[in-house]
């Protein structure tokens, strides 16, 4: 939807200037010779910026998680490599070769169909290091190199593995990149022309400099916000979306009042409540009832009741002045945080930005735009 055909309250505010932003304070830690992939799948965590081909064609990759997201940024227009995290179904094969993308390698099983079917893929072998999910094992390389070395169709660009714990185990990330060091090393005796070699997400950036390689993956921290506890403290980021709706409807209640489904908040005395249209179908969790908070003229105001598919109350009694059309900020980055809200709803903040469903409109704007 243009923008200007946006009449819902309820929108999401992303900074392009941040992101940016962020990518700069990511490049200062990376050497010359290290190429960035940003990590837009899941519709760039839920900012949309993955819709910005202006954005986008900045990088020489971008990786995503899934074939179709591959096959959605083609179509826009990105004509560089576009990277596929995960070991996609034999079913996509067809998409893969149409659409001329870059998987990442582990199954024996897809490997021989790619051979069966004589299709041209490039790949990226995905090691096992300890993530206990995909990846070749180490002593598997071999075999599978010869499975690979059988067929002229399938070009090997890239080597790579998954850190399973570089915020919080050092002993263990250190494990993992020894065992991958040694994969890169035999995979390197038998294929001399490999492009791209990479372990590094958000945390591994950070955390362990030493393991860029010649490319890394940042993911939670191009959108500003931290990947794991303490991040912030290590690199400055500046968040890029704010989450706000509006007042649509405020009224007068006695107290002993019920409000919402359920009666599971009774008003205490007489109270002026706000109804807010953002629910759970929005990716407003129902968890947050009776439980959060929002930001509305400056001041935390208290969810009351359970939330709504499509809407939820709010308690503005102690508010000097509240009228309908003004904003409610879900987080504004300020007075309430992504981690907040994540907090609240005992999460992490990955999820709740993700999970913003697309019936809330994607607005981009510019830093002086942003809160007004």
């Amino acid at each position: 939807m243009n923008e200007n055909e946006i009449t819902r309250p309820t929108v999401m505010e992303i900074s392009i200037d941040n992101f940016r932003y962020n990518i700069e304070q990511i490049k200062k830690r990376l050497s010359s010779n290290t190429t960035i992939m940003p990590i837009i799948k899941a519709n760039a965590y839920g900012t949309y910026i993955n819709t910005r081909l202006e954005v986008i064609n900045e990088f020489e990759i971008v990786g995503v998680a899934t074939v179709d997201e591959g096959v959605q940024i083609r179509k826009l227009g990105y004509k560089k490599d576009i990277f596929i995290l995960n070991q996609p179904a034999i079913s996509e094969i067809n998409k893969i070769v149409e659409n001329d993308l870059v998987i990442g390698l582990s199954s024996s099983h897809f490997l021989r169909e790619i051979q069966r079917q004589n299709k041209s893929i490039r790949v990226h072998l995905e090691i096992e290091t300890g993530m206990g999910r995909t990846g070749i094992s180490i002593e598997h390389i071999a075999s599978f190199l010869d499975e690979i070395q059988k067929t002229n169709h399938l070009k090997v660009e890239g080597i790579y593995t998954h850190l399973s714990s570089p915020d919080m185990d050092d002993s263990y990330t250190k494990q993992q990149l020894q065992l991958f060091q040694k994969a890169v090393e035999k995979i390197k005796q038998r294929i001399n022309d490999v492009k791209y070699i990479h372990a590094s997400a958000s945390n591994a950036i950070i955390n362990y400099p030493e393991a860029q390689y010649n490319l890394v993956r940042p993911g939670m921290i191009l959108y500003g916000y931290e990947s794991a506890e303490g991040i912030q403290e290590k690199i400055t980021l500046k968040p890029v979306a704010k989450l706000k709706s509006k007042i649509t409807l405020l009224k007068t209640v006695e107290k002993g009042t019920s409000i919402s489904y359920g009666r599971s908040f009774m008003t205490a005395r007489e109270s002026k409540i706000a109804t807010v249209p953002i629910g759970y179908a929005d990716g407003f969790r129902r968890t947050l009832s009776n439980n959060g908070y929002v930001v509305i003229r400056g001041h935390k105001v208290p969810i009351v009741g359970k939330v709504c598919m499509d809407g939820f109350m709010a308690d503005v009694t102690d508010l000097d002045k509240v009228e309908v059309g003004d904003d409610v900020w879900i987080w504004d980055n300020e007075h309430i945080t992504l981690d907040e809200v994540a907090h609240k709803c005992n999460t992490i903040n990955y999820e709740i930005i993700s999970t913003i469903s697309n019936r809330v409109p994607r607005i981009f704007v510019s830093l002086h735009q942003m809160g007004k």
